[in-house]
């Protein structure tokens, strides 16, 4: 019997994708619970690696703490709506901001992959960043939103923007059965 094994919309380790994300986040639709924003005004790559992050580790804790209470249901304990939530935030607590994977320079680059496919553009706004007293100015953070492009593009582009760009890597990536 063949089964064929190939990941869920967010991946074989995380409850949904990076692409996704941004995309949901930048037409301001405030996914998995982060803030919604203005799409025309967009918002800093630093600020929504943050947001991904915060959203993954949110959708994590929500996974472990209902793993939890379901077993705790199935003993016989009754499940208050409050103990719940102390079990959920407990969790929150839990969950290593290292454990989201995706480092910023990672984001960065899958990011660029965006930029290069023409899905996000940098719009007007632009803010002061510093790194320290004794460094030189930092450059500015810039904003991001996205093009007519980068919303008429479909889910399984969103789903792999890497391949989408380079479509002739993509096959080679796939296992062929025989």
């Amino acid at each position: 019997m063949e089964m064929d094994l190939k990941p869920s919309r967010g991946g074989f380790l995380r409850p949904f994708g990076c692409g996704w994300f941004i995309r949901e986040y930048l037409l301001g639709n405030g996914p998995e619970g982060s803030p919604r924003i203005d799409p025309e005004h967009g918002a800093p790559q630093a600020d929504l690696n943050y947001e991904y992050k915060e959203a993954l580790a949110r959708a994590t804790a929500r996974e472990r703490a209902e793993r939890i209470i379901s077993k705790q249901v199935v003993r016989g304990v009754d499940i208050t709506e409050e103990y719940a939530k102390e079990i959920y935030q407990k969790q929150l607590r839990k969950v290593s901001r290292k454990f989201t994977h995706m480092r910023y320079h990672s984001f960065l680059m899958y990011f660029g992959v965006l930029k290069r496919l023409g899905w996000v553009e940098a719009t007007e706004l632009s803010e002061t960043s510093s790194f320290q007293e004794n460094y030189p100015d930092a450059p500015p953070r810039l904003y991001y939103r996205l093009t007519t492009k980068g919303r008429d593009a479909g889910d399984l582009m969103w789903t792999n923007p890497l391949f989408t760009l380079y479509p002739d890597i993509g096959p080679n990536h796939i296992k062929k059965s025989y």
